[in-house]
């Protein structure tokens, strides 16, 4: 699978999932749901949590105490009063911690970058890192060009991390590449954290984990979805994807939203910011996967619900025969809705977002949206005929993006911000 850069997930989110059959849809104001029916000893039950996080904006870190409310979508009790998490409820705690994480980092001492050389050494460093996000992620690098310089060079550093984590799997050695490479490589990022980096490029992002409250958790749970990719094909549910897609995406928006920050003026709740980012992050990762079907198909690999392919009467054989039909139509309109609904619940926290971060997050929501436009015009023929956004079309969005992000912050104070 294909990585972008976008800015996905931060620290804290309220979205809950209302859960139909087995499909998995957003609700970002679901408090808790409960089911009680006949023969089934199930209960679905609400976690609360009170946390002071620290929000960056544009003038630095500002204390907001939030309080969280993280939805147990499906805590299904058994007999022997065992509790099966959901793959939204364990992504949940995994940003919770990374809140309490951001409050210790910042309050202990940091410690300093051992970098080869001299600081001029440090600049070339984080130069490279931006001619390879200029090179791979042109319209996402022009974004960043109007942010502060400490900001970009930081989302710089961390998109090269992350390229060359997804090059490992997906790169031109992939085929060689096993589980202890991967066990390397996480031995090598701590390192980095450590202040040890090997190489100028991780001295770039070891330099920026020291300025800025970027935890190593996300950093290793990305390497986690590597792992998953060496030994997993197949997903027999939305449950299994959701976690698929925090790993390999999710992400990346709880390394860099400490970098992009929230507008110091939002009066929005943290958790609706949050609640955007992390949609976001999850209909970028589904419209790779709708976009790559073939492709992936072609090295054995489906990351589509395989329940929802049988209700709509598919298999695996009808994905590797490349034929479209009704059938896949019907399935392909429901998987496209589902992406667009998370679409439009990301589009209200961009305006909430620090100025100088919104233009390229508006910029690559909106090119990603046409993606899925672009699979219609294709007539849902996603396996031989790949969905590519023109340059004509990205040249138009860039201005209206940009208009866009300058839409002031929320002036209505939430009922969930202290």
């Amino acid at each position: 699978m294909s990585l972008k850069l976008l800015w996905f997930v931060s620290s804290q989110s309220n979205l809950g999932f209302l859960h139909h059959g087995n499909r998995s849809l957003p609700c970002p104001n679901l408090l808790f749901q409960h089911r009680a029916g006949k023969g089934k000893n199930q209960r679905w039950k609400p976690h609360f949590c009170s946390s002071r996080t620290h929000v960056p904006g544009s003038e630095g870190l500002r204390r907001s105490k939030v309080k969280v409310t993280v939805v147990s979508t499906m805590a299904a009790t058994s007999s022997a009063g065992e509790i099966a998490m959901s793959s939204e409820e364990k992504v949940y705690n995994v940003v919770l911690k990374q809140a309490a994480l951001v409050n210790k980092q910042l309050r202990s001492p940091r410690v300093d970058v051992i970098v080869p050389g001299d600081l001029s050494l440090l600049n070339e460093a984080y130069d490279r890192c931006g001619e390879i996000c200029a090179e791979y992620a042109k319209t996402f690098y022009l974004g960043t060009l109007l942010m502060t310089p400490e900001r970009r060079r930081a989302i710089w550093a961390i998109y090269v991390w992350c390229r060359r984590t997804d090059e490992l799997v997906d790169g031109p050695n992939a085929p060689h590449i096993t589980p202890t490479a991967l066990d390397g490589w996480e031995s090598r990022l701590e390192d980095l954290f450590n202040g040890r980096p090997f190489d100028m490029l991780d001295a770039a992002l070891a330099n920026t984990v020291n300025k800025f409250p970027v935890d190593i958790q996300p950093f290793k749970d990305m390497i986690e979805g590597m792992r998953m990719d060496l030994r997993k094909s197949r997903y027999k549910n939305f449950d299994e994807l959701y976690l698929y897609c925090y790993y390999v995406a999710g992400t990346v928006g709880l390394m860099s939203v400490p970098v992009m920050g929230i507008a110091p003026e939002s009066l929005a709740s943290t958790e609706s910011v949050y609640n955007a980012a992390l949609a976001l992050g999850i209909a970028n990762q589904l419209t790779n996967i709708l976009r790559d079907v073939g492709e992936d198909a072609q090295r054995g690999r489906i990351y589509l619900p395989q329940d929802e392919l049988a209700q709509e009467g598919l298999s695996d054989e009808d994905i590797f025969s490349g034929k479209v039909t009704d059938k896949w139509r019907n399935f392909m309109k429901k998987q496209i809705k589902r992406a667009r609904m998370l679409f439009h619940e990301a589009e209200k926290g961009i305006k909430e977002l620090n100025a100088s971060s919104r233009w390229p997050v508006s910029a690559s929501l909106m090119l990603y949206k046409q993606i899925l436009d672009e699979i219609e015009a294709n007539d849902y023929n996603n396996f031989t005929k790949r969905a590519y956004v023109s340059k004509a079309k990205k040249l138009i969005a860039l201005p209206v993006a940009y208009v866009r992000s300058l839409v002031a912050p929320s002036t209505i104070r939430s009922s969930h911000r202290n």
